[in-house]
């Protein structure tokens, strides 16, 4: 008789049930993995846009422009905050200020200096609900000729309730500021802004607004102007 080697059906099924549970142990990390994945895909992609508004805010406000005497402030420009009105921008805009974040460009015949301002505006197809854009809106060629200055929108995030900007005066804090006014007493930059981002949304509307203070470095001694007398 000859003697043949087989697999037994005991064994078979052995066999069968643990490659089963090797592969459902496999499929359950695998799973776990995924889904970890899109959970981080989504926390990153929420906070990405936050990031970069952030960065741009304080970039923007770290390079203010030191205001100067006179009516004519068409390069220093001046700095307001509060719900006011800018030229070439429909919408109210919390802050209007001229910073030197412009980039140079060897075909452009901008400077560095640029009208920069921050505004809600109701997104296409948007409720109130679901909140507004933030805009930031640039403008370069400040000495051009024309009464409408050619402005250009960026969006920086979506879902926004509101936003504030307020200066700090060096005992408090202002929610209004304006060195253009001749009735103002703000005559000068704030030594520090402060901006608080309300995201849209039942959970966010109660939970605190989102805070950044940026200190201001340039900020003139005075704005009176120097008198000599001859001698």
């Amino acid at each position: 008789m000859n003697n043949t080697n087989a697999f037994t059906l005991i064994e078979m099924i052995l066999a069968i049930g643990i490659a089963s549970l090797v592969l459902i142990a496999v499929n359950a990390v695998l799973f776990t993995a995924l889904h970890l994945r899109d959970a981080t895909a989504d926390v990153v992609d929420a906070a990405t846009p936050l990031d970069q508004t952030t960065t741009y805010l304080r970039r923007d406000l770290e390079c203010l422009v030191t205001t100067t005497n006179g009516t004519s402030k068409i390069l220093s420009g001046g700095f307001r905050a509060g719900a006011i009105s800018s030229a070439g921008i429909s919408d109210p805009v919390a802050v209007e200020m001229f910073t030197a974040t412009g980039a140079l460009e060897a075909n452009a015949p901008w400077g560095d200096i640029q009208r920069v301002t921050y505004e809600l505006k109701r997104s296409a197809g948007g409720t109130s609900a679901t909140g507004e854009d933030l805009v930031r809106s640039v403008t370069r060629n400040l000495l051009s000729s024309s009464g409408t200055p050619t402005v250009t929108d960026q969006l920086m995030m979506s879902g926004v309730a509101s936003v504030k900007f307020s200066g700090y005066d060096g005992a408090q804090w202002q929610d209004a500021w304006d060195t253009t006014s001749a009735t103002s007493v703000n005559t000068n930059l704030p030594l520090a802004v402060r901006v608080q981002i309300q995201m849209a949304g039942n959970n966010n509307l109660n939970a605190d607004p989102i805070q950044i203070v940026v200190p201001i470095d340039a900020v003139a001694r005075t704005n009176a102007v120097l008198t000599t007398t001859g001698g």
